[in-house]
């Protein structure tokens, strides 16, 4: 389904899509029109513009992820929008990819790619590690981008998770059990403690400096992100959490060591 109000760019979005094969294509013009088209049939994907005649994106993806038959669906985003707060709580929410308007060929290709893995994941393959026994500590203040991450993760065989809402419950959590886990998974901006705060406190106050932490985050703060990587972080991913990249990372981290 692609949200577009503009005829002239839900031409433009179809006619790229049908270059790929993609053939069953639903268009709407609002974002209550993609709902009650969504009560009816449920696709593989959502496409939709940020500015809608009446919602923004945001708010249409929250309400896909507050509905039990639809929370789990592939949403992606196109948007000319440059400003961080307007994107992040898309990124937030889960999204497989978000494309900028006008989009290249190649970016929708790319897009689609982390669509299908996301729909017909394969499972990643570990040397060092039985992958139904991975233990993973899944810290984010959002619960949408827990259940995002979570979702990624177990598409990849990743089903023993623990979840924090944020740095300070994840850090009690670690404190007490630190043994029970093999991988943190974390934003960067929480309240409470930060993402930078978890990682220092795991290096420095307990003492772990070998268990491996991948960031994720939207954050585009140069000298934060510095910061993170001094303070200890194995791995910095993007926002939106891309299963082709993370499972590239996990793989690096876990059975390299790096």
């Amino acid at each position: 389904m692609v949200v577009e109000p503009s005829t002239m760019q839900l031409k433009i979005i179809i006619k790229h899509l049908q270059d790929e094969g993609i053939s069953l294509i639903e268009g709407a013009a609002s974002g209550q029109q993609a709902l009650d088209t969504l009560s009816q049939y449920k696709p593989d994907l959502v496409i939709s513009s940020m500015y809608l005649p009446d919602m923004t994106a945001e708010q249409l993806v929250t309400s896909i992820r507050e509905s039990e038959p639809l929370h789990d669906m592939a949403f992606m985003l196109v948007s000319s929008e440059t400003h961080f707060d307007k994107l992040d709580p898309v990124r937030q929410a889960g999204v497989v990819a978000i494309l900028p308007k006008p989009f290249s060929h190649e970016d929708l290709k790319r897009a689609l790619r982390s669509t299908i893995e996301f729909i017909d994941p394969s499972e990643i393959s570990l040397e060092h590690y039985d992958i139904e026994e991975l233990r993973v500590l899944v810290v984010d203040d959002s619960m949408m981008a827990r259940k995002h991450i979570s979702r990624v993760l177990n598409n990849m065989g990743i089903v023993n998770i623990t979840l924090a809402n944020d740095g300070k419950e994840a850090a009690e959590v670690f404190r007490d059990s630190q043994e029970m886990f093999d991988l943190i998974v974390t934003d960067y901006n929480m309240p409470e403690m930060d993402g930078q705060a978890l990682i220092e406190y795991i290096r420095r106050e307990i003492g772990n400096t070998f268990i491996p932490i991948l960031m994720v985050t939207s954050e585009e703060n140069e000298t934060r992100l510095n910061n993170v990587h001094k303070a200890g972080v194995s791995a910095i991913c993007d926002k939106p959490f891309e299963p082709d990249t993370v499972r590239e990372m996990l793989y690096r981290m876990l059975d390299h060591g790096e």
